[in-house]
């Protein structure tokens, strides 16, 4: 199965290649991607949600233009460590992804991604409708820095 650790990554994930964060909503996908030095994650437009097939063309689409190696799933986890319906949704997203794609795919912890986004959403002072539509791939963004981060502690990337 292509759910991987993140410290199976390194083994698995070809020079030059990117990563992608995705932040799994119910109307929307949130998909941020890192630099090829995987120091950095940039947001990138949602994907408006409408069927499973479709919105997995459309996203391996974007993965396949982006240069994806590897992607990193945000999983919600609640605050005192129990995985509820939301995590579910999320690790049968990855599953059945898994099923479409050769891309390794991380179940990265996304508690507070959400809040953190938008709390630098406002000190970048958008206004609350630009907010909404941009949250998502903010999110995303949090999640996969993250990710990223802990690959420099493992020594990978620039």
């Amino acid at each position: 199965m292509n759910i991987i650790a993140i410290e199976e990554l390194p083994a698995r994930l070809d020079a030059g290649k990117t990563l992608a964060g995705l932040d799994l909503g119910d109307k929307t996908i949130g998909v941020a991607v890192s630099d090829r030095g995987l120091s950095f994650a940039h947001p990138r437009p949602v994907i408006i949600r409408r069927k499973f097939t479709l919105d997995a063309t459309t996203l391996l689409a974007l993965l396949d233009k982006e240069n994806v190696g590897a992607v990193v799933l945000g999983l919600p986890i609640n605050m005192d460590g129990t995985e509820g319906p939301r995590a579910q949704k999320s690790r049968a997203f990855a599953r059945n992804m898994a099923a479409m794609t050769a891309l390794p795919f991380i179940l990265w912890d996304e508690r507070l991604s959400t809040v953190a986004a938008e709390r630098t959403l406002i000190e970048m002072d958008f206004s609350r409708g630009k907010r909404a539509t941009k949250i998502d791939s903010a999110a995303a963004a949090f999640i996969l820095q993250g990710a990223l981060d802990r690959l420099q502690a493992l020594g990978v990337g620039s």
